[in-house]
């Protein structure tokens, strides 16, 4: 069966949410967001292309930083309403420059930095 990105369950703005995630670690690395055309865009060229919300353009992850991501594998659940995407990222996936961008902790009532950002 052809997939056909149009077929996912978008929201009232036409995009998905989506879940990046390292290949080999498993460690969630952002959440952003897509709409049929950035997928497609993905798929077509390997390279993880998201929709800018406050920019209003597609956004190629590593364009200006550096810092891409390869898609590896591109899979959706169950209700069709979100997105997974698995890659190879070259350097931090965060704009702070942390590997991840879930890098705050809340324990015990207090918040906790897990990582500082990384060394170029």
């Amino acid at each position: 069966m052809t997939f056909d990105p149009t077929t996912l369950k978008f929201n009232d703005a036409g995009l998905l949410p989506v879940i990046a995630q390292d290949a080999d670690s498993l460690e969630v690395l952002m959440l952003a967001w897509m709409n049929a055309q950035s997928i497609q865009r993905t798929l077509d060229s390997g390279n993880v292309t998201y929709w800018s919300r406050s920019r209003q353009e597609y956004w190629v992850k590593g364009a200006t930083s550096g810092h891409h991501q390869e898609l590896v594998d591109l899979r959706y659940d169950c209700d069709r309403d979100c997105i997974l995407v698995l890659v190879r990222q070259t350097g931090p996936a965060c704009h702070t420059g942390r590997r991840s961008c879930f890098y705050t902790a809340v324990r015990n009532g207090a918040e906790i930095e897990l990582s500082k950002p990384m060394q170029d």
